[in-house]
């Protein structure tokens, strides 16, 4: 488990490695309500298209301990 933190905001999930993943690059996708992700993000809009900016932000990543992780 891990927190995923922007200056917006934080999340917490399940985490795992994908080698399709560049480093440096964290992916949370955005369609489930139990990591709404886009919490996160700028929600400034595309001054033509009205799109929001959903796609990046900067953040932190910090471990959660676990009660299995605790002896």
């Amino acid at each position: 488990m891990v927190r995923v933190a922007t200056r917006r905001g934080a999340i917490e999930l399940a985490v795992r490695s994908d080698p399709n993943v560049p480093p440096g690059v964290v992916f949370v996708p955005f369609c489930f309500n139990e990591a709404a992700v886009n919490f996160l993000t700028n929600p400034a809009l595309d001054p033509y298209g009205k799109i929001p900016e959903l796609k990046f932000a900067a953040a932190r990543l910090d471990r959660i301990a676990t009660a299995a992780a605790n002896p």
